[in-house]
């Protein structure tokens, strides 16, 4: 088995910047191995290549947030025309359905903004009824009423393609006679 011998007090006073070059005398006749050179002096720094690898690094990284983030601003800028888009339709819906009277038809024109709309009114069932409390000198009338299909569709555009909100309702109206 070897061993390893102190170092003599002469190499140690010989200077921080000194390099072993020579081997320590064995004691005891013992023999020294010396397994790794020993330097005063440590090296600061890095080399060019950790340097470079380092800046790969981080412009990958910063590849990687700047497409999060602006697929973040896509999302919310998304989210914020359905939003519009479904307002919109609301308001159409409602005006359509509290029409008197309710009338069968397509319409559609431009919301500004970038928003189309069509609305369509189309008659599913009519039928006619008798109420109680309505009697007139002839007898009881009878009024005929129609249930209608109300679609309204709004579209836009956008850096996916064409999107579009549709909300469907039914309306019960007076029939036209």
């Amino acid at each position: 088995m070897h061993s390893i011998s102190t170092i003599p007090a002469e190499v140690m006073t010989a200077g921080t910047d000194a390099l072993l070059t020579t081997r320590p005398p064995a004691i005891a006749g013992e023999r020294c191995v010396r397994r790794f050179p020993v330097r005063a002096s440590i090296e600061h720094g890095f080399t060019l290549l950790e340097v470079l690898v380092a800046f790969v690094i981080a412009a990958l990284a910063l590849g990687v947030l700047f497409r999060a983030g602006l697929s973040g601003v896509q999302a919310a800028q998304s989210a914020s025309h359905y939003e519009q888009a479904i307002a919109r339709a609301r308001s159409h819906l409602t005006l359509a359905v509290h029409a008197s009277p309710l009338v069968a038809g397509d319409w559609q024109g431009d919301d500004g903004g970038g928003f189309v709309w069509h609305l369509r009114v189309a008659p599913i069932a009519s039928t006619s009824v008798r109420p109680a409390f309505a009697v007139t000198p002839r007898g009881s009338s009878t009024f005929p009423l129609t249930l209608y299909a109300v679609t309204v569709r709004v579209g836009w555009r956008d850096g996916g393609g064409a999107r579009e909100v549709r909300l469907d309702t039914e309306q019960i109206g007076q029939a036209t006679r």
